[in-house]
């Protein structure tokens, strides 16, 4: 059966156990591992789809313990390769990032910032595949990582894979001369699933957002934003089938409103709001909205439904320790 391919840096998060790091007397960091994109192969996996990751490793106890938590949680990494000399780490000043939410990337040099596209064995990599998903999270590593990225999607689209890209915008990275606007369009126009919020469509693509949007904007202005701005990337981008947008809003470190919007070249839908005062950890909850639309869209469900359970599942993401989800989506 043909499976779901992501592909992306593979990435491990520390953070202070504390609402500081250097807490007198009780100097504790977590540690869990993610990246964008083995956050959505284990959605998928916990969702019951059958789903392959594809990154650089180095040759480590930690890397080895990494693959077999995935493995684990039903992501097959056996196409992963193993070069480099470490995994690249991000980390949190604060307890589940909700607080002092400032993020140190530590990134350079990362076994799979250094992958050579003479490594990868494109007739192996898309072996049993008819899906394959990244990150603008990719491109925006170096120059040669878009054009790696762009390789890759060649390859994809010439043997009739389904595309599939979310749009997550860093401003810390993008860091080599290149604006994500100088780069992101050409590698949008091989995708078919294009997943993001208004604002990082704008930045990456260039699609309109009205200045001065924010949490007391109402639903239905944003609901006409998005389809605005659907309507420009489905002019621009004719390859582009689906787009998706969520919508987060944070009051404070524990109250959250999420939302979302569907949009095909024929139809236009929102999701309810849902809302909570009990946010555990918001890492991952796009990862896990991505991860429900690609469900949703490869089990033909109806507009609605596939905006209402991709909304779901990133908003169920909220109430899971770590970067990965667990899959739900009630």
């Amino acid at each position: 059966m043909p499976q779901i391919l992501t592909l992306g840096e593979i990435l491990y998060r520390l953070q202070s156990a504390n609402e500081h790091i250097f807490e007198k007397g009780d100097n504790r960091l977590k540690i869990y591992p993610g990246g964008s994109e083995a956050n959505v192969a284990v959605g998928l996996g916990q969702m019951g789809d059958k789903v392959q990751f594809f990154s650089a490793f180095p040759d480590n106890a930690l890397a080895t313990e990494i693959k077999e938590t995935m493995q684990n949680l039903s992501v097959d990494c056996s196409k992963s390769l193993t070069s480099g000399d470490r995994i690249g780490s991000y980390f949190l000043l604060s307890a589940n990032g909700l607080s002092n939410g400032e993020v140190i990337y530590d990134r350079k040099y990362s076994s799979f910032s250094m992958l050579q596209k003479e490594e990868i064995d494109f007739d192996l990599l898309f072996e049993d595949v008819d899906w394959l998903h990244w990150s603008a999270l990719t491109p925006a590593l170096s120059l040669e990582m878009a054009n790696l990225m762009e390789a890759i999607l060649i390859e994809a689209q010439a043997r009739n894979l389904i595309i599939s890209v979310d749009l997550n915008f860093r401003s810390k990275l993008w860091k080599y001369g290149k604006t994500a606007l100088e780069i992101m369009p050409t590698l949008v126009s091989y995708c078919d699933v294009i997943m993001g919020n208004i604002w990082a469509a704008n930045t990456m693509l260039g699609s309109p957002v009205e200045i001065g949007l924010d949490r007391q904007t109402t639903k239905e202005i944003y609901a006409k934003s998005s389809k605005i701005s659907a309507a420009y990337i489905f002019n621009h981008f004719p390859k582009a089938k689906h787009i998706a947008n969520t919508f987060r809003f944070m009051d404070h470190a524990k109250h959250n409103l999420f939302y979302g919007t569907y949009h095909s070249r024929t139809e236009d839908r929102i999701s309810d709001t849902h809302e909570t005062y009990e946010v555990i950890d918001r890492i991952g909850s796009g990862d896990a909205f991505m991860a429900g639309l690609i469900h949703a869209l490869k089990h033909e469900m109806s507009a609605q439904e596939i905006i209402n359970f991709a909304t779901a599942a990133g908003f169920q993401k909220l109430f899971v320790e770590g970067d990965f989800g667990n899959g739900k989506a009630i």
